[in-house]
C-alpha cells in the first residue's frame, strides 16, 4: 500500500503539479556568490540553503518564484546560504521588498523553481 506522501507525489507528477517549498525568507548583501557570479543589491538574486544545493547540484542560474500573502516575485539562484535551514532562502533587498517591507526582516514564504 502506498503511503499518503508517495500518493501525493505520484499524483502531482502525473497531473503536472509541482510541490513547493515552505521556509523563511531573509535578505542579505550579495557579492561574489557560490555560483561564481558577482551580484549587487539591485539584482534579483537568491541564496539557497545547503540542503537545496545537495539535492540539486545544477541549481546555479535557475530562477525561483517566491510567494507571500498574494504577492509574487522571482529571483535567480547565485549563492548558497550556509546559515539557512532547509527550504529557507536569503535574497537581495530588492527581491525582499517585492513581497514585504525590509522592516519585517524575516517571513514565511512558499517558493519553487520557475518553469
Amino acid at each position: 500500500m502506498l503511503s499518503l506522501t508517495k500518493l501525493v507525489i505520484a499524483l502531482s507528477c502525473t497531473l503536472g503539479y509541482v510541490i513547493a517549498f515552505n521556509g523563511d525568507i531573509t535578505y542579505y548583501q550579495p557579492g561574489l556568490g557560490s555560483c561564481g557570479e558577482t551580484s549587487s543589491d539591485t539584482d534579483k538574486v537568491v541564496a539557497l540553503a545547503p540542503s537545496q544545493f545537495a539535492s540539486d547540484p545544477n541549481a546555479c542560474g535557475k530562477t525561483i518564484q517566491i510567494s507571500l500573502d498574494g504577492k509574487t516575485t522571482t529571483a535567480k539562484v547565485v549563492d548558497k546560504c550556509p546559515a539557512c535551514s532547509d527550504d529557507s532562502i536569503d535574497v537581495s533587498s530588492t527581491v525582499f521588498q517585492d513581497i514585504a517591507p525590509l522592516t519585517v526582516g524575516r517571513a514565511q514564504v512558499q517558493w519553487d523553481y520557475a518553469s
